[in-house]
């Protein structure tokens, strides 16, 4: 466990990053310390740095301080990596970390080696906006640090459906929900609500989508030229792979979207049998054992025959 007190003394200016492409997890844990920070630390000058951040986050309060611009500034006397697997997904963050007096990283990637200073690293945890919740001062937490660490909370655990919802988690959410957290509209405005473009590409890619190894596997990939075609960005994928994986009888989903030509971002699910982060990280990505993701190139085919070739070496051993 970290002991933020002591992390502070002395310090001026804190960075605060996540991921590239942040999830709701990055955003809600990266809000939540820049909020309790100014309440409670207001000599310290705190910087969140992400990209840009999906439209249904921007009902959280402060997404407006995040900073999408990542120019030359003098080094923070404290960095915190959050959420952050590897310092390669910090993106253009990563130099700030590199120049930082001294670094953090919280974390709840199985994959995540511990690359900062100080690591407080929990693979079994939900989200790292649950992780950060137990260091904070409970008794301190303001109502935005409160918002913003559930709804880091419901989008890990997809509102408490996932296999990483514990009795702490829904403790944590509780206690969360008690400084006056309005729960409903989070849920509703930053997880089910989507604009009629999402809903498009997601019927795309659900009405092209394939069963394969005696349907145990379903698939389902969007070329850049259909993201064009329908005036969606990368942000606008999310949740696609998490309704594929809600097909009776799969085990595993896989949902792949072009980055650049013959460069797919994978995303994998699995239900109990397949540990996806393994797979990820063999091809460069990481993640945790039942969502995970990582990028690769060659053609659709190419990179589902790659995957499957692990997929049903894991789903034979687990026989």
């Amino acid at each position: 466990m970290i002991n933020l007190a002591e992390e502070l003394k002395g310090v001026r200016t804190v960075g605060i990053a996540g991921h590239v492409r942040p999830d709701g997890d990055a955003v809600g844990a990266c809000l939540g310390l820049y909020h309790y920070l100014r309440h409670n630390y207001p000599s310290v000058m705190a910087s969140v740095y992400l990209e840009e951040v999906p439209e249904a986050y921007r009902s959280i309060p402060g997404v407006g301080q995040i900073s999408t611009s990542f120019g030359p500034r003098p080094p923070f006397d404290v960095f915190f990596s959050l959420d952050c697997a590897d310092e390669r997904r910090l993106g253009k963050a990563k130099p700030y970390l590199e120049a930082a007096g001294r670094t953090v990283c919280v974390d709840h990637h199985i994959s995540n080696p511990g690359f900062a200073d100080v690591n407080y690293i929990v693979p079994d945890a939900s989200s790292t906006s649950e992780l950060m919740f137990g260091i904070l001062e409970e008794e301190k937490i303001p109502l935005e640090t409160a918002a913003a660490l559930y709804m880091g909370i419901v989008h890990d655990t997809g509102v408490f459906r996932h296999s990483c919802t514990s009795p702490r988690t829904m403790e944590v959410a509780a206690r969360l929900m008690r400084k006056g957290v309005d729960c409903s509209a989070i849920i509703n405005d930053t997880y089910y609500d989507k604009t009629y473009h999402q809903k498009q590409i997601l019927g795309r890619a659900l009405l092209e989508s394939i069963l394969i190894m005696d349907k145990k596997v379903i698939f389902s990939a969007v070329r850049q030229k259909e993201m064009d075609f329908y005036g969606v960005a990368p942000a606008d994928m999310e949740g696609i792979v998490e309704t594929l994986m809600g097909t009776t009888g799969v085990e595993v989903a896989i949902f792949l979207y072009e980055t650049s030509p013959r460069t797919y971002k994978v995303s994998l699910r699995s239900r109990s049998r397949v540990d996806v982060s393994v797979i990820a990280s063999y091809f460069g990505g990481g993640g945790h054992v039942r969502a995970a993701g990582c990028s690769m190139q060659g053609s659709i085919h190419d990179v589902v025959n790659n995957l499957t070739l692990h997929i049903e070496k894991q789903m034979l051993d687990a026989e």
